[in-house]
């Protein structure tokens, strides 16, 4: 662990960007104020990470690292995802735990205190439960299901309502940085490392500056991100679904061929049921071919073996960048 200023501990505050210009100041502000009375006990860091915002995110950044030598912040070379960012957050982090927060501040920094807290007393994982939301129903309902749905498909127990806000502990920043997962689902793979992990309910706040960065699209796309991640059950279901159109066109043939040659049963040209039948199996197979499809996807991006970001600026640590430090390995 990183031990700095005698006995107090190094603790990093970890926050994914992307063209939140009208947040920058905002947040600052507000993570420093409850900060502050933890000063006696604990260093802080701020590593920002920027998916190469279109905006004057990093410009804002830059200017803050230049007054506070605790902002460190790395913008990308193009926007890498949501989650390859808040890994490459704890990558660069060197803090004895990681805060992760949102820059919008609907995660409230106010639990910060309660979050080491739970780490002094032994939880290596101290997550934020979203008992409420200030989101339409619709949103809400959405986010509720996809939470049980991927809980109930996935081989290990899973926390439903909890989102990346959350304090890690550096044991499990150094678990993290062996996985070689080119799309990392974090909140599910913390989850199945197991220790001591703690759920603390909160109310989330609405987002008071700029825009969502998380539009219906996205969500879809992290809620397939984390059942595929974590569940196999996809690709059975295929096989059972396979098995059990089989021995239903079993039985059709069957019972077709018994009334055909035992009861002499004469039907017309049936194209209409013909046609049906073939527009049915070329939708399951459809199907059952898209999901094998994003199984083979993901397999073929793993083994290509890409670095999982490529920073293109710093600021807050050096004015140059070497080699080790454009490319963030998996």
């Amino acid at each position: 662990m990183t031990s700095i200023a005698g006995s107090r501990r190094l603790i990093s505050i970890i926050v994914p960007v992307f063209n939140e210009e009208l947040n920058i100041g905002p947040f600052y502000e507000a993570v420093s104020r409850q900060i502050e009375p933890l000063s006696d006990c604990y260093e802080f860091e701020f590593v920002f990470t920027d998916n190469h915002s279109t905006d004057a995110t990093f410009p804002l950044l830059a200017e803050l690292a230049q007054r506070d030598p605790r902002v460190h912040a790395y913008r990308f070379s193009r926007n890498f995802g949501y989650q390859r960012s808040i890994m490459t957050g704890y990558i660069r982090s060197q803090g004895d735990a990681a805060i992760q927060l949102d820059v919008d501040l609907q995660d409230p920094p106010e639990l910060i205190p309660r979050f080491l807290e739970e780490w002094r007393d032994g939880a290596d994982v101290v997550y934020g439960i979203r008992s409420k939301r200030q989101e339409p129903l619709l949103i809400n309902l959405q986010r509720a299901l996809f939470y049980r749905l991927i809980d109930r498909l996935s081989e290990e127990k899973l926390p439903v309502d909890a989102g990346d806000f959350r304090l890690i502990s550096r044991r499990i920043i150094d678990l993290l940085k062996r996985f070689e997962d080119v799309q990392p689902y974090l909140r599910g793979t913390i989850a199945t490392l197991g220790f001591k992990q703690v759920g603390i309910p909160y109310s989330r706040n609405a987002r008071e500056r700029g825009e969502s960065k998380f539009p219906f699209s996205k969500l879809v796309a992290l809620a397939v991100d984390g059942i595929l991640n974590h569940s196999v059950v996809p690709l059975r279901f295929s096989t059972y679904f396979g098995l059990i159109v089989s021995f239903l066109t079993l039985l059709s043939i069957v019972g077709y061929s018994a009334a055909k040659f035992i009861f002499g049963s004469q039907w017309p040209a049936g194209f209409t049921t013909l046609a049906a039948l073939i527009l049915a199996s070329i939708s399951i197979n459809a199907m059952l071919l898209g999901i094998i499809g994003e199984y083979l996807g993901r397999i073929y991006r793993q083994q290509k073996r890409q670095p999982l970001t490529i920073i293109e600026e710093v600021a807050g640590l050096s004015t140059q960048i070497d080699e080790t430090m454009m490319q963030t390995p998996y």
